[in-house]
């Protein structure tokens, strides 16, 4: 393979040549990014005004929601460019950038799925113990440990990969991803694959088996409740089930995919693999929460019918 060491760009090949089909690809994936950074905002606008809401579980919703639009401010305002693009070219720079932002927020996203469950395990196992122990303060520490391990955990491995001298720039992807780079290397990676595999292990597998684990004990402790309390559980719960399922699957489509040969799938379906990690998160999670937990939609409903009222 020819060494291109020293190249100052990456190549997302990708990227399909559909004619004048981009136009109407841009206009859906630009109203797409513009709905995210709408919904979003109006979960962080309603639980912020509301006083009301200001309780654990609505903070980590509101966590989630400056999550997605921190991941899809990411990734959306360059996949847009490169849509009408001919070439499909990224500095080396902003492909290391773009790797970061893309990575914490997958990260931060399961993470933060891990402390809502540790949020609801409490309020549903341990209901007389959980203004004592989902106080304000520990809510901040839980949140600020959901970012800041990823972020330094990643800033090592991103930083390794960057160093790597490369035999190639071409990554099979719509956006630039770190295990397509390190199998560019012209050396061995063996210390690359050790540090992703201890951050894969503690900020993915870690968290799922946790949130697996809270759900068996509530589980258990629903089969021995009355049927309204399964009712309120259940209402409590599910936006975050159904979160953590959605995101689960993912995550898991992602990983494969940049395992797998992507020349022996079609082209449509392996962008579709690729974006799913990126958007539907983003997309679904306000309106799970906006729809399924009541004191949520409540609001907004309120806030939307003033606001048609002044309009």
């Amino acid at each position: 393979m020819e060494n291109t060491t020293g190249s100052s760009y990456f190549n997302l090949t990708m990227f399909a040549d559909i004619g004048h089909y981009r136009y109407p690809a841009f206009i859906f994936c630009f109203l797409l990014y513009s709905f995210i950074v709408y919904a979003n905002s109006v979960i962080l606008i309603v639980i912020y005004r509301e006083r009301t809401l200001h309780e654990p579980m609505f903070m980590f919703v509101a966590l989630l929601s400056v999550n997605s639009l921190y991941g899809s401010t990411g990734f959306f305002p360059r996949f847009l460019v490169d849509l009408l693009s001919v070439g499909h070219l990224i500095p080396r720079t902003a492909c290391f950038t773009q790797i970061y932002i893309i990575y914490t927020y997958g990260c931060n996203e399961m993470t933060t799925l891990g402390i809502m469950a540790y949020d609801r395990y409490v309020a549903v196992c341990k209901p007389l113990h959980y203004h004592r122990k989902m106080t304000s303060e520990t809510v901040v520490k839980l949140a600020l440990l959901a970012w800041i391990y990823p972020a330094f955990g990643l800033l090592v491995c991103i930083s390794l990969s960057s160093r790597l001298p490369l035999c190639g720039n071409k990554i099979q992807k719509v956006f630039c991803a770190n295990w397509n780079i390190v199998k560019l290397s012209c050396v061995n990676t063996d210390v690359n694959n050790i540090v992703g595999f201890l951050l894969t292990i503690t900020t993915v597998f870690l968290p799922l088996c946790f949130v697996l684990f809270t759900y068996v004990q509530i589980v258990v402790v629903c089969s021995k409740s009355s049927a309204e309390f399964k009712g309120k559980v259940l209402q409590s719960c599910l936006p975050h089930m159904v979160s953590f399922v959605i995101y689960s699957i993912t995550g898991f489509c992602d990983i494969a995919l940049s395992r797998f040969d992507i020349e022996n799938l079609n082209p449509f379906a392996a962008v579709v693999l690729s974006l799913e990690f990126v958007v539907i998160p983003p997309v679904l999670n306000p309106l799970i929460y906006g729809l399924k937990l009541p004191e949520i939609r409540r609001h907004i409903l309120q806030m939307l019918s003033l606001h048609k009222r002044f309009s």
